[in-house]
């Protein structure tokens, strides 16, 4: 999801040198509200059942066909848009895919970065993928403007925070002894704590810490994936793991403290826009573990993330508050 929620930054820039080109997002009707305020039509897959398998993606594939289109520029290149962009490629559509630099990402593995020069964003990947198809425009710039969403809570009364500490993998996620401390810190000194959390076991985390703390809302089954782009638009600061909501705050210009454990944000995941201030890391020659954090830590104890405690997380959205108040 977070790859996703990066493309609207580089379709942006093309719109905005390009504003008669039209364009067609395919991708998941979840997705959807990622696009938000821009000039865009859509196409939705549906991988679990209509698309799920090659003939459907191939028939998707003629569907697209059908509509006109000139080209495709593929941000994904994994085996599904493969299938779907091979098969209007025969019909002599154009098509360009992502270079992801999986090999200079690669020799990053492993080893501390403190000095080393960030690689290619992702969103400026993204971008390249346009200008492959022969557009050329600028890189975006970071956007700065909240903008005018509705908040689904109602009036904001003081300073608001939101805390998403999960992640898909463990080395992306906050370790669970440590959580509480971060909500006890932040509701302690915040007037609302909001916790950006998915099923399972993260919404059991979510409701007992809004049961625990007064000022503390779990937001799961309470709003839905566009009313929290709306919320965090109107956060004062967020605090993120390597993971979706870092991306979000970055589609609405919310503050940032992004917290990294396995993975680093040299390789080019960081939110776009992010104030490189707001990052929380500890360098460590084993780090990242992997580009995508799906390694498992081979010390079994995701020392790493460990090592930003929640006092750190604490000291560091107060700095990033009182920072962009000023």
């Amino acid at each position: 999801m977070g790859d996703v929620a990066m493309v609207p930054h580089a379709i942006r820039a093309l719109k905005a040198a390009y504003p008669e080109v039209k364009i067609t997002v395919a991708t998941r009707k979840l997705f959807e509200p990622f696009f938000r305020g821009l000039d865009v039509d859509f196409v939705f897959l549906d991988l679990d059942n209509k698309h799920a398998n090659f003939k459907g993606l191939w028939g998707f594939a003629q569907y697209l066909r059908s509509l006109g289109i000139d080209a495709v520029a593929d941000m994904h290149r994994v085996i599904r848009s493969l299938i779907i962009t091979f098969g209007l490629q025969l019909h002599g559509i154009r098509i360009a895919h992502i270079n992801k630099g999986k090999i200079e990402k690669w020799f990053r593995v492993g080893y501390s970065k403190a000095d080393a020069v960030p690689l290619k964003h992702t969103v400026v990947r993204y971008c390249d993928v346009f200008r492959r198809l022969g557009f050329e425009f600028p890189d975006p710039e970071p956007l700065t403007t909240r903008p005018d969403y509705k908040n689904p809570m109602g009036e904001k009364q003081g300073t608001w925070v939101g805390f998403a500490p999960f992640s898909a993998h463990e080395g992306k996620t906050y370790p669970e002894d440590m959580r509480e401390g971060v909500v006890a810190l932040l509701s302690a000194k915040y007037d609302r704590i909001f916790i950006h959390s998915g099923v399972a076991h993260e919404a059991e985390f979510a409701k007992e810490m809004e049961q625990k703390y007064p000022n503390v809302t779990a937001l799961i089954t309470r709003v839905k994936l566009a009313e929290e782009i709306e919320l965090i638009s109107h956060l004062d600061c967020v605090v993120s793991m390597d993971s979706l909501v870092m991306h979000l705050a970055s589609l609405t210009a919310t503050p940032v403290v992004s917290v990294w454990g396995a993975t680093h944000p040299e390789l080019g995941f960081l939110g776009y826009g992010a104030d490189p201030e707001g990052v929380l890391q500890k360098e460590m020659e084993c780090r990242p573990c992997s580009t995508y954090g799906k390694t498992p830590c081979k010390y079994g104890d995701c020392r790493c993330m460990r090592a930003i405690t929640p006092e750190m997380i604490a000291e560091r959205v107060a700095y990033i508050i009182e920072k962009n108040r000023k």
